[in-house]
C-alpha cells in the first residue's frame, strides 16, 4: 500500500528498462536529488560538513568503486588505501604544476592516474584469484605507501613528508584551504558522487557489467560463451581506480587538507571500505551508500550517547566502536550476505502488500 506500483503501466522496452522503473522510485529519487542539491546547501555549517556529510560523500564515491570490483567483478582488493593515496598525490602534484587548471579537471585526472596504477596491479587477476588476489593486492597497499613516503619528489621534498592542498578556487569561490565554505565543498563533492552514482549504475545494468557477473560468477564458462577475461578484469579494476582515484583526491584536497600518506591512506583504510561494502551489501550500488552511511554516522552516534549522554570516557567509545564494528560484519556475514541493500528489498516488498501479512 505505501510501495504502490498498481497502474504503473511500460509500453515501451526503453521504459521497462529504466533504472528506476516505478514511478514511487523515480520520484523519492528526485526527490532526494532535489533536497541534497536545492535544501542542505543552505542549511549546512562546518560541524555537519567535516563529521557527517563530506565524509560520507567522499566514502560512498570510494565504495562505489570498491564494489564495481569486488561485488560485480568478483576481484577482491585490500589495496582500496594505495589507490586512495594515488589519487591525492596526483591531485597534488597536478595543483602545484597547474594551479591555473579546473580543480574538476585535477580531480578528473587523478582519478584516471589510479585507474592506470589499477590497472597495473590488477595484470596479476589474469593468473591468480581469490586469496592469493588478496594478497597481491595488499602488497600493492604497502608498496604504494613505501613509495610515497620515500620519494620526496611525491611531497615536493617538503621537511615534514606531509602534502598541503593550496587553495584553489572554481567559478570564484574557494573550495579548497582552511577559507573554503561547508557548502562549497559539499556541493563539489556531491556533484562527483552523483556522475559517479549515474556512471557506475549503468556501467553495471549494460554489457560490459553483465561481463563482469559472468567472471565473478564462473569465469571459466563465461570465457566459454564469448566474455574475454582479459578485458573484463581489466576494465573492472581501471572503473574501480577511476572512482577510488576520485575518492582520494577528494579526500585529500576538500576534506583534510594535509596528508601524511601512512596516516591517512594506512591499510585501516583499506579495511574500512572494506567493511562499507560488506555491510552495505555486494554487487549493489545502493549498498555502497547503505554502508558507507553506516560507517560514517556509527562513531557520530556512539560518541553521542557514550560521551554525552553516558559519560565515559573518549577512548572505551573507540574500543566499542571497532568491537561494534565486527560483530556487525560477523553478523551479516551470517544472517544477511547481501547486507542492509538486501533488507532494503525485503522491506519494499513488505510494503508492496502492507497491511496484509504475505
Amino acid at each position: 500500500m505505501f510501495y504502490r506500483e498498481a497502474g504503473d503501466f511500460k509500453v515501451s522496452y526503453e521504459q521497462d528498462s529504466q533504472t528506476f522503473p516505478i514511478k514511487f522510485d523515480r520520484y523519492r529519487y528526485y526527490l532526494v536529488l532535489l533536497i541534497a542539491f536545492l535544501v542542505i546547501p543552505f542549511t549546512i555549517n562546518d560541524y555537519w560538513a567535516s563529521a557527517i556529510l563530506l565524509p560520507f560523500l567522499i566514502y560512498s564515491i570510494a565504495a562505489i568503486g570498491l564494489n564495481i570490483l569486488v561485488g560485480y567483478a568478483g576481484q577482491v582488493s585490500l589495496g582500496t588505501g594505495g589507490f586512495m593515496a594515488v589519487g591525492a598525490y596526483a591531485c597534488y602534484k597536478l595543483m602545484t604544476a597547474f594551479p591555473e587548471v579546473s580543480m574538476f579537471v585535477h580531480v578528473l585526472l587523478a582519478g584516471g592516474v589510479t585507474a592506470l596504477v589499477c590497472v597495473l596491479f590488477g595484470l596479476p587477476s589474469l593468473r591468480i584469484k581469490g586469496f592469493y588476489l588478496a594478497v597481491a593486492t595488499l602488497a600493492a597497499q604497502f608498496f604504494l605507501v613505501w613509495v610515497f613516503n620515500r620519494v620526496p619528489w611525491f611531497y615536493n621534498y617538503s621537511a615534514s613528508g606531509q602534502i598541503n592542498a593550496p587553495e584553489r578556487d572554481v567559478f570564484g569561490i574557494v573550495i579548497t584551504g582552511p577559507n573554503a565554505p561547508a557548502w562549497a565543498t559539499y556541493l563539489f563533492c556531491l556533484i562527483f558522487l552523483t556522475l559517479c552514482a549515474i556512471v557506475a549504475r549503468n556501467l553495471t545494468r549494460g554489457t560490459v557489467g553483465r561481463s563482469w557477473m559472468a567472471i565473478r560468477d564462473m569465469d571459466i564458462a563465461a570465457e566459454i560463451i564469448g566474455v574475454n577475461p582479459l578485458k573484463a578484469k581489466l576494465t573492472a579494476f581501471a572503473v574501480s581506480g577511476f572512482f577510488i582515484g576520485i575518492s582520494g583526491a577528494l579526500f585529500f584536497a576538500l576534506y583534510l587538507g594535509a596528508v601524511e600518506v601512512g596516516e591517512a591512506f594506512g591499510i585501516t583504510k583499506s579495511f574500512q571500505v572494506l567493511f562499507m561494502v560488506i555491510i552495505g551489501g555486494l554487487g549493489s550500488i545502493f549498498g555502497s551508500f547503505a554502508g558507507a552511511a553506516f560507517l560514517v554516522l556509527l562513531p557520530v552516534v556512539l560518541k553521542v550517547v557514550g560521551v554525552d549522554v553516558l559519560g565515559w570516557p573518549t577512548d572505551i567509545v573507540a574500543h566499542f566502536q571497532l568491537v561494534i564494528v565486527g560483530a556487525l560484519i560477523v553478523l551479516f556475514l551470517i544472517v544477511e550476505p547481501h547486507g542492509l541493500a538486501q533488507l532494503w528489498r525485503v522491506a519494499k516488498e513488505k510494503l508492496r502488500l502492507w497491511p496484509f501479512p504475505h
